[in-house]
């Protein structure tokens, strides 16, 4: 399972049925779960812990020393968990001792080509990152999020669970859940409500985000007029509006 040119560090630990392609480099400090296939010309750099039943493609460098300036060699780490897909030349960066010295990433996600998690990220569960999509440092993906391609996410903004950013968009405010965003800067479009019911919400649930979607978009209010008239009974639109009432950045409008 192990290539005859592949170069595993002696501190590094594989689990069951790992496979490391030709030419691949596994370095000090990295856990790698049962059933990870690692291609070939693939560095993982630690510390970095890799789930279980991960594929990881060709020229991808997973784990590396983040870009950012003020990063001077601190110890700092990478969490990938579970049946993730990274696609060819994708980059993952370590965090930061300036945030919490993590970049972490759930379970299920797909990362096409040319993809980029900058350092401090969060990235939740069922995501799909396309082809040259690229976020900053700092930056939060919810669950079930995707990002089209080519889009670009400025530093400490916040996409919602369940979002939808379109091709090409440049995204420099907080992306509230449910939402199809796009253009430079990106600017709501609706909601994803296809891709609410391919997820199981009903219908109810997917009327009562509607009305509040309406009521924050659609009204000419300020925002803290909206949240008074929001009926978040629903725990769908209380998520919907827990998001606004937190975020930093403000929201796209």
């Amino acid at each position: 399972m192990i290539h005859e040119t592949a170069i595993i560090s002696e501190k590094a630990k594989l689990g069951k049925n790992v496979s490391v392609g030709p030419y691949s480099i596994i370095g000090d400090d990295v856990v790698i779960g049962d059933n990870t296939v690692i291609h070939s010309h693939v560095v993982v750099k630690g510390p970095s812990i890799i789930g279980s039943n991960n594929e990881i493609f060709q020229f991808s460098s997973v784990g590396e020393d983040c870009q950012d300036k003020k990063y001077d060699g601190e110890p700092t780490r990478l969490e990938i968990g579970d049946n993730n897909i990274i696609r060819e030349n994708v980059t993952i960066h370590r965090g930061t001792i300036q945030d919490q010295s993590l970049t972490k990433i759930g379970s299920n996600n797909l990362f096409m080509a040319y993809t980029h998690v900058a350092h401090d990220c969060m990235i939740g569960d069922n995501v799909i990152f396309a082809n040259n999509a690229s976020v900053a440092g700092h930056v939060h993906v919810g669950d079930w999020a995707i990002l089209g391609g080519m889009v670009g996410v400025h530093q400490f903004v916040h996409i919602g669970a369940h979002s939808f950013i379109g091709l090409n968009s440049i995204v420099v405010k907080d992306v509230p859940p449910y939402i199809l965003a796009a253009g430079n800067g990106a600017e709501p479009k609706g909601l994803n409500s296809e891709g609410l019911k391919r997820r199981g919400f009903s219908t109810e649930q997917i009327s009562a985000i509607k009305s509040a979607y309406r009521t924050l978009y659609r009204k000419g209010l300020k925002v803290s007029e909206a949240l008074e008239e929001i009926d978040d009974s629903d725990p769908s639109v209380a998520d919907f509006t827990n998001f606004v009432k937190q975020s930093s950045r403000g929201i796209i409008r």
